[in-house]
């Protein structure tokens, strides 16, 4: 499954272009001066910068990511945000982004904890994780430039330092407001070390890091009965008690708890749900006043995003007790369903086969992670209130395949019938744990798309945690994924490498197609290619090719107008209209091919005693399946049996 282009010395050259690259990107200019050379140097060019709270930063950070991700694959869609790492959570991500949009504008929004709620393995954490890197990455330009009173353990705004009496003139001067106040270690240091002159306090360039606890914190509850808050916002050192001597001073504290390493960045909170009431209330009084109080000190202030994520078990809990509903109150909750479209689901398969070395030396055929990826997407799925629209048919619907009689306002209407749709069912580590125990069990070099079903069938009825009911409704998807998907697939593969004039054939038909669609629309004859004599539209080859898609004879000319309004689009922007061009036409027109083509196709493959010239044809289409289509010897074979079984069934 790794990747092998070019020899090995080609890509270790190609590594150390990209290392060059990446040193030169981020190559962060350091910079370390007194608070009178920060106020010169620093705020004095973009005052907006120096007071950007957690939430702005984080802000700006998105759309930096955005901007860099569209200037390197600018065509497709418009939203692009970890598109390389995060499949099928478009949804889920513009929420995010619409949250801290609003936190950054100074709204409500940011007063209240952002908690991720989802299935297991549904890409809460990773996420999160995503959003820590892309902070540390970040802080290492000049965009995000970030800078804090050196030696703090809170890495404060140095702008902190400035009194209250100066801060209305600061704000005239400047046009930018400081909401900060100075934390009693730092107050300490200046008091002790500059007899209160904060112009000289020293100022320097700080770079996130979550190793090195730099605005970029993380809390995961172990045993929730014996966690301590201190874990959290630290406790007295008694080692340095003795060498004070006094309990109160700032300098016996030990400011390891998470909320200070998180200072000025973000603090993930991992199964937040789990820990104790009095966490919560701290985490959302650090929310909404951005203090928290510990004891001998006062308010310390500390400005930081807190995302928190928890699965549907815990939340359910939560919900349960009525004591909670004023917590509930001070959290944004964002869904973050498992995908319900299977091409981004076969991804997020190929991203973790990709790090898993079991899968390194195995070849799956080109429909494996599809025929998986639909299987898991049958299990989250709810019934639709349609009844013209079965499971089957939304599994197309959700993968902007089109369904006759079912417009792109309608699709999101049925998107809305169930708001807990993606929120149960298969995960993707289900799946691929599937794949990777039939690895590892029987040392196969090759998997097939009908031994990925018989693999998963086998870990759903193994598998102790799942009810009876669910078991065979499981199984019963794994049917439906066969029946109503990769027998299609494979039957176009074994077609289309059958025949090798397919995609000529094709485009030809597609013409065909066009031609007598727009006579038929504009109420005009058609010029016949072979007698040149002008001649009516050939209604019944437009309803056998429209009838492979069950297309209704009243739905006729929805469809062609739909057909031809996507063909002029692409005409007027310079671009040829292909069968890729209208997915639903292309399986129309695959299936017309296919069933033209059905009786040869019959003949060549099950034939029991094969001649020379069968066997010539047999061979030749193995080649193709191998050298076209992705599938090895093994998996092109089996493609030809299991299609050959089809046939003699119809």
């Amino acid at each position: 499954m790794s990747s092998t282009n070019g020899n090995p010395r080609e890509r270790h050259e190609q590594f150390l272009d990209s290392l060059s690259a990446f040193t030169r990107e981020h190559r962060a200019k350091q910079w370390e001066g007194t608070f009178a050379d920060y106020l010169e140097q620093v705020v004095v060019q973009q005052p907006g910068l120096a007071t950007r709270s957690s939430h702005q930063y984080v802000w700006d950070m998105l759309r930096w990511m955005q901007r860099r991700e569209a200037e390197a694959t600018p065509e497709g869609e418009e939203f692009r945000l970890f598109s390389h790492e995060l499949f099928g959570m478009d949804r889920p991500l513009r929420r995010i982004m619409d949250y801290f949009k609003a936190a950054s504008a100074g709204s409500e929004v940011g007063r209240r904890l952002l908690l991720l709620l989802g299935p297991p393995s549904g890409g809460k954490s990773s996420l999160v994780i995503l959003l820590k890197r892309g902070l540390e990455e970040y802080s290492h330009t000049e965009e995000g430039a970030l800078y804090a009173l050196k030696g703090s353990p809170l890495h404060e705004n140095p702008l902190n330092l400035v009194p209250y009496t100066l801060r209305a003139e600061f704000r005239e001067t400047y046009g930018v407001d400081i909401q900060g106040d100075l934390s009693p270690y730092c107050r300490s240091v200046l008091e002790r070390e500059y007899e209160g002159d904060f112009m000289q306090y020293p100022v320097e360039r700080v770079f996130l890091s979550e190793a090195n606890r730099v605005g970029v914190g993380t809390y995961a509850p172990h045993d929730p009965t014996t966690a301590d808050i201190a874990d959290l916002i630290g406790s007295v050192d008694l080692a340095k008690v003795s060498e004070y001597g006094d309990e109160g001073d700032p300098r016996a504290w030990s400011w390891s708890g998470a909320v200070y390493a998180a200072s000025r960045g973000l603090l993930e909170m991992i199964e937040i749900l789990k820990v104790k009431r009095e966490f919560l209330y701290l985490l959302l009084t650090l929310t909404q006043e951005k203090n928290v109080k510990v004891s001998r000190f006062p308010l310390i202030h500390v400005d930081e995003t807190i995302i928190a994520h928890t699965n549907l078990a815990e939340f359910r809990k939560f919900l349960q007790e009525k004591e909670n509903e004023a917590l509930l109150d001070r959290m944004v909750i964002i869904q973050v369903p498992y995908t319900l479209n299977y091409h981004d689901e076969a991804r997020i398969y190929r991203k973790l086969i990709a790090q898993a070395p079991t899968f390194q030396q195995v070849h799956l055929d080109p429909h494996a992670l599809e025929v998986a990826a639909v299987f898991a997407v049958l299990s989250r799925l709810k019934p639709s209130e349609r009844e013209d629209l079965d499971l089957s048919k939304k599994v197309h619907l959700y993968a902007d395949e089109g369904v006759e009689g079912i417009s792109a306002s309608e699709k999101e209407r049925v998107q809305h019938e169930h708001e807990d749709e993606g929120l149960s069912g298969v995960s993707p580590r289900f799946v691929v744990n599937a794949l990777s125990n039939a690895i590892s069990r029987s040392d196969v070099s090759s998997l097939t798309s009908m031994e990925v079903l018989v693999t998963l069938k086998d870990a759903i009825e193994n598998d102790a945690r799942i009810e009876s009911k669910q078991k065979r409704a499981w199984v019963d998807f794994l049917v439906t994924a066969r029946k109503d998907f990769y027998n299609h697939w494979v039957k176009e593969d074994v077609h289309k490498a059958l025949f090798v004039s397919f995609e000529e054939e094709s485009a030809s038909l597609l013409e065909k197609y066009l031609d007598e669609v727009e006579a038929t629309l504009d109420n005009r004859e058609v010029n016949d290619p072979i007698t040149g004599e002008s001649r009516p539209p050939d209604e019944r080859f437009l309803r056998s090719v429209e009838e492979k898609i069950n297309i209704s004879d009243a739905g006729k000319n929805t469809f062609r107008q739909e057909v031809v309004r996507k063909a002029m689009v692409a005409y007027k922007r310079g671009e040829s209209f292909t069968l890729d061009s209208h997915t639903r036409l292309k399986e129309a027109m695959e299936r017309y091919l296919f069933e033209e083509r059905r009786d040869v196709l019959r003949l060549v493959t099950s034939v029991t005693r094969p001649d020379e010239e069968a066997k010539e044809k047999i061979a030749a289409v193995e080649e193709r399946l191998i050298g076209d289509y992705g599938y090895d010897r093994h998996g092109a074979r089996e493609a030809l049996n299991y299609v050959t079984t089809l046939l003699s069934q119809e």
